[in-house]
C-alpha cells in the first residue's frame, strides 16, 4: 500500500510540474503575442501619421516619422536617392510652401513584423496636388523598413517606384516578361 501511495504521489508532482510548465509557457506565448500586436499597431500607427503629413504638407509630421539620422536612406520614385534625414527635411522645407491640394489615395497595404525591433511596409499609391499652381500626379509602389527605436516606431529606409516607368528605361533581357 505505501508503494501505491507513493508511486500515485509522484506521478501526481509530475503531472503538476507539467501543468505549471504549461501554464507558464501558454502566459509567455500570450504576452508575447499581445507585444506582437501592439507592436504592428503602432508601425501602423506611424505609416497613417506619415500619410497624413503627405496630405497635409506638413513638414514636421513628414519628417517626424522618420529616424533623425544621417544613415536614414530614399530612394525617390523620380530615381534621385537623399542621404539623411536632415536633407530630407530641407527639401521638405523648400517643397511644401509650394504644394497645395495634395490627395494621397493608399491601397494593398501590407505590414510584415520582422521580430521585435522590425518591419516592412509595402503598398501600392496615387498622388495628385499642385505645385506652383501646375496640377501634378504620379503613382507607383512604396516599400518603408521601420526600426523600433527607444520605444519608437521610425522609418529608416524608403523606396519608391513609379508604377509605369518611361518606356526609354532600358530593361535587362532576364526582366522582359513574354506576352
Amino acid at each position: 500500500m505505501k508503494k501505491f501511495a507513493f508511486i500515485s504521489l509522484i506521478i501526481l508532482m509530475l503531472s503538476l510540474a507539467a501543468f505549471g510548465q504549461k501554464s507558464k509557457t501558454s502566459a509567455a506565448a500570450k504576452a508575447s503575442a499581445a507585444q506582437a500586436a501592439a507592436d504592428e499597431k503602432a508601425v501602423r500607427a506611424t505609416f497613417e501619421d506619415l500619410l497624413t503629413g503627405i496630405r497635409e504638407s506638413n513638414v514636421d509630421a513628414v519628417t517626424g516619422a522618420y529616424w533623425n539620422s544621417p544613415k536614414t536612406l530614399y530612394y525617390n520614385s523620380n530615381g534621385s536617392v537623399t542621404i539623411g534625414w536632415e536633407q530630407d527635411r530641407k527639401n521638405r522645407e523648400a517643397r511644401y510652401p509650394r504644394t497645395s491640394n495634395v490627395k494621397l489615395d493608399v491601397r494593398n497595404v501590407n505590414v510584415m513584423m520582422l521580430g521585435s525591433t522590425g518591419a516592412v511596409v509595402a503598398c501600392q499609391w496615387k498622388q495628385t496636388q499642385d505645385y506652383d499652381t501646375n496640377p501634378e500626379s504620379a503613382s507607383g509602389r512604396m516599400t518603408l523598413v521601420f526600426q523600433k527605436i527607444g520605444k519608437d516606431w521610425k522609418i529608416i529606409h524608403l523606396h519608391t517606384s513609379p508604377d509605369n516607368p518611361p518606356a526609354t528605361r532600358p530593361v535587362l533581357p532576364s526582366e522582359k516578361t513574354t506576352p
